[in-house]
C-alpha cells in the first residue's frame, strides 16, 4: 500500500518561501534576467539635473498657460530614471500629467533610432485616421500597476514608484523627445506634460538643450536635420505627414525658432 509522507510545519515554511521567491521573480520589473537601470543616465538626467532643467525651461516664455509642469526620463531599456514637477506639491500641476509625461518619454525612446530621431509631436498626423501610422497610439499600453502603484505622496520625488520600472504607453502629441549624448548615442527619452501640447514640446526641447542630451543625428523636421515640431497642417492634413496642430501663434513662433535659439548638438 502506498504510504503518504506527513506534511510537517517545516515543509510548509519551505513551500511558502519557494512561492514567495517565485512570485518575486515573476512580478519584479528588474529581475536578474532583465535589464538594469542605466546608472550613467541617472547621473546626467537624474532627479536633480532633471528638475533644474525643467524649472529653467518652464520659467521662459513657451506660448502656453505658464502652468506648473511634470517631466520624466526613461533610459534606452524603457526604465523610468526620474520623475519631477515644478510646483510646491504634486497637486500644483495636473495630476494626470505625471503619467502622460512618462508615456511621452517612453514613446520618444521607443520610436527613435540611433540614426533617426522622432519627437512625439512628429507622430501626431501619421496616427490620425487615414494616417500611415493610425493605431500606433493603441500600441504598447501603459503599465497601470507601475503608473499608479505605490504611495501617491511619493509621486514626483526620488521615491516615485515608477522609477526603475517600465511604464510603457504611447503618446502622440507634443512634449516627448529622444535623448542623444555627446557621442551621438541614443540613451533614452524625455517627456514633459502639464500645459498645451505645443508648450510642452517647447519646454522639452529647452530641457534637452539644458541637459546637453540633444546631439540629434537626423529627423523629419528642418530638412531632415532634427525632430522639431512641424506646423504644416491645413484642414487636418499635414503636408509632410509629420505635422502637429497649432496651439497658439506665440507657441508656433517659439517652436519654429527653437533650432536657432536652442540649437541641437551644442
Amino acid at each position: 500500500m502506498l504510504r503518504l509522507h506527513s506534511f510537517t510545519p517545516k515543509m510548509a515554511r519551505l513551500g511558502v518561501a519557494a512561492c514567495g521567491l517565485a512570485a518575486l521573480a515573476a512580478c519584479g520589473d528588474n529581475s536578474i534576467s532583465g535589464p538594469a537601470l542605466d546608472l550613467s543616465l541617472s547621473r546626467v538626467a537624474g532627479f536633480d539635473p532633471l528638475k533644474a532643467a525643467l524649472v529653467q525651461a518652464r520659467d521662459e516664455a513657451n506660448g502656453g498657460f505658464n502652468l506648473d509642469m511634470w517631466a520624466a526620463v526613461v533610459d534606452r531599456n524603457g526604465l523610468v530614471v526620474a520623475v519631477v514637477f515644478t510646483g510646491a506639491t504634486s497637486t500644483d500641476q495636473w495630476p494626470g500629467s505625471r503619467v502622460i509625461a512618462a508615456q511621452k518619454a517612453n514613446t520618444a525612446n521607443a520610436f527613435s533610432l540611433p540614426h533617426l530621431a522622432l519627437s512625439t509631436a512628429n507622430l501626431y498626423a501619421a496616427t490620425q485616421p487615414g494616417g500611415t501610422l493610425f493605431g500606433l497610439q493603441e500600441a504598447n499600453p501603459t503599465n497601470d500597476e507601475v503608473a499608479y502603484g505605490g504611495d501617491a505622496a511619493d509621486y514626483g520625488t526620488r521615491k516615485d514608484f515608477m522609477v526603475g520600472k517600465r511604464i510603457g504607453g504611447t503618446n502622440v502629441f507634443g512634449g516627448g523627445l529622444p535623448l542623444y549624448d555627446a557621442a551621438g548615442t541614443l540613451v533614452g527619452g524625455l517627456g514633459v506634460s502639464g500645459d498645451a501640447s505645443c508648450a510642452d514640446h517647447n519646454i522639452a526641447w529647452k530641457m534637452r538643450y539644458n541637459l546637453q542630451l540633444d546631439h540629434v543625428p537626423a529627423g523629419v523636421a528642418d530638412g531632415g536635420k532634427d525632430d522639431n515640431i512641424i506646423y504644416d497642417m491645413t484642414n487636418g492634413v499635414s503636408a509632410s505627414g509629420f505635422g502637429h496642430p497649432e496651439c497658439s501663434a506665440t507657441a508656433t513662433s517659439i517652436g519654429n525658432a527653437l533650432p536657432t535659439t536652442h540649437p541641437i548638438g551644442h
